[in-house]
């Protein structure tokens, strides 16, 4: 009877096929594990992050602002505390670590950043000044050379004047075979200065 009930119902499920599904009993000893959901794509869909309330974030905050690494014990009690897992309380310890880091960075950076442009900006200031001090010595030298060269040609003639004084055109000497004469007019003639001719 088994027999011929088994073949008709194989005759059945060629002709008839998902007619049958196969249900295989649970085993014993071994509990069935919940399956994860899965989205869209396949993949299994992770749980939903907390998000921390007001009173959390002020109280890490607050503690990173004392130490920004937490021992084992100490993050075991903060998240006591808090009533958030250990792993949580170091995973945002990590990620605020982080970006404090890159704030200075960035701190740092646009410090460096100001100091580079304000000595650029004196070397301009300092290049320009150069250029006009340079334009002025060479004006100076050009003027000291100016006044050297007119010392100089009066000192020649300070020396030819010297040498050879001369007189005034009312004043004269002129040239006779028995000697010089030396004429004065009779507006600057003096008595008792004819001695002079006899030594010209």
């Amino acid at each position: 009877m088994n027999n011929r009930l088994e073949s008709q119902m194989m005759l059945f499920s060629h002709q008839y096929p998902g007619a049958f599904t196969e249900v295989t009993p649970p085993q014993q000893g071994k509990e069935a594990k919940p399956r994860r959901k899965r989205n869209k794509n396949g993949a299994a869909a992770t749980p939903k992050k907390r998000k921390l309330t007001a009173d959390q974030v002020s109280l890490l905050e607050k503690n990173f602002c004392s130490e920004q690494k937490l021992e084992s014990e100490r993050k075991d009690q903060l998240a006591f505390e808090l009533g958030m897992d250990p792993r949580q309380v170091a995973v945002w310890f990590q990620n605020r670590r982080f970006r404090w880091k890159t704030k200075k960075l960035e701190e740092e950076y646009s410090n460096l950043k100001n100091v580079h442009e304000t000595t650029m900006l004196q070397k301009c200031h300092l290049e320009t000044r150069v250029l006009k001090l340079e334009e002025q010595l060479l004006e100076a030298k050009k003027e000291i050379q100016q006044l050297q060269e007119r010392d100089e040609r009066a000192a020649s003639k300070d020396l030819l004047e010297a040498v050879n004084p001369p007189f005034p055109e009312e004043f004269r000497v002129e040239e006779y075979d028995y000697g010089d004469v030396f004429y004065i007019p009779e507006t600057h003639y003096i008595n008792g200065m004819e001695w002079i001719n006899l030594y010209m």
